[in-house]
């Protein structure tokens, strides 16, 4: 199964999160199949690719909770 969830980067204190499609058996860090887009939480920056988004899902990809929040809110 495809899910689109967050995969952390950054340094300690200061995270930077890409949304990935991926594989729900990869590791967060591990491999994915597309970057999406990317979340700066200390800068409060959201941005996503709602083409490639539609793509996935229209592919059978499931979204998770924490990215469904951002999309939402």
């Amino acid at each position: 199964m495809i899910k689109i969830r967050l995969s952390r980067g950054g340094v300690r204190n200061k995270p930077v999160y890409r949304v990935v499609a991926t594989d729900h058996r990869a590791k967060n860090k591990g491999k994915f199949l597309e970057v999406l887009g990317y979340w700066y939480p200390s800068k409060k920056i959201f941005k996503i690719n709602k083409e490639k988004l539609e793509k996935w899902l229209k592919n059978g990809a499931k979204v998770t909770q924490a990215v469904e929040k951002l999309i939402k809110g």
